[in-house]
């Protein structure tokens, strides 16, 4: 399931895609137009930041705005930032996860097939697609 902070943080990039106008965009606007928190906004963009999706200003003229042009992020791509491994299942999440049934087991070719679809549909999505 995608929880708030997924959904979240492609609103944010959405809103900065439509509002790019070359400047900062203060995170109260965002919250504003989004009607999202900026309380829980500002934990969200720290992530988005450190994570390279966006640049933060601080100060006068300050705010975020997006890293690359928008047909450059996948959906994928932000949300496995903000959700991690978009992963069904722990043995296919975790390369160090030990499964003692895994050479045996019956339901792994569906879990991974299940992944590549959820993968491939959601790398295969464009930010721009979305505006």
């Amino acid at each position: 399931m995608i929880s708030t902070r997924g959904r979240y943080a492609l609103r944010v990039m959405l809103d900065l895609a439509e509002n790019n106008n070359g400047e900062y965009i203060p995170l109260k606007d965002i919250a504003e137009r989004q009607e999202i928190s900026k309380k829980y906004l500002e934990i969200i963009v720290k992530d988005m930041v450190t994570g390279g999706l966006i640049h933060g200003a601080s100060g006068k003229g300050g705010g975020y705005k997006l890293v690359k042009k928008p047909e450059k992020y996948t959906v994928g791509e932000i949300l496995e930032l903000m959700e991690g491994t978009l992963n069904s299942v722990v043995c296919l999440a975790d390369k160090n996860y030990k499964c003692d049934r895994k050479k045996i087991c019956k339901t792994l070719p569906m879990w991974k097939e299940f992944d590549g679809i959820v993968h491939d549909y959601f790398y295969g999505k464009r930010l721009t697609d979305l505006l």
